[in-house]
């Protein structure tokens, strides 16, 4: 089943990003991608929060390619 990727074309693995991993916290991710990650989101929303409600132009580009090659559940305990 195909769902949703992060630029809102169909993707066969990308739609796992917010199932995963989306209850990971914004300050989180922004220790891991830096302070500008997912701007005009509090520390304390999650991912899943940001997916849902980034504009088109948002990019999340090193966190999808980090999923892709397995490391981002790595990288989200070493910054918890």
């Amino acid at each position: 089943m195909k769902e949703s990727g992060l630029d809102d074309r169909h993707r066969d693995k990308d739609g796992e990003i917010g199932r995963k991993h989306g209850n990971t916290l914004v300050r989180t991710l922004r220790k891991m991608y830096g302070h500008s990650f997912a701007t005009g989101f509090a520390d304390t929303d999650k991912l899943s929060d940001v997916l849902q409600k980034a504009p088109a132009h948002f990019s999340l580009r090193q966190l999808r390619k980090d999923h892709v090659a397995g490391m981002l559940n790595v990288k989200i305990q070493m910054y918890s």
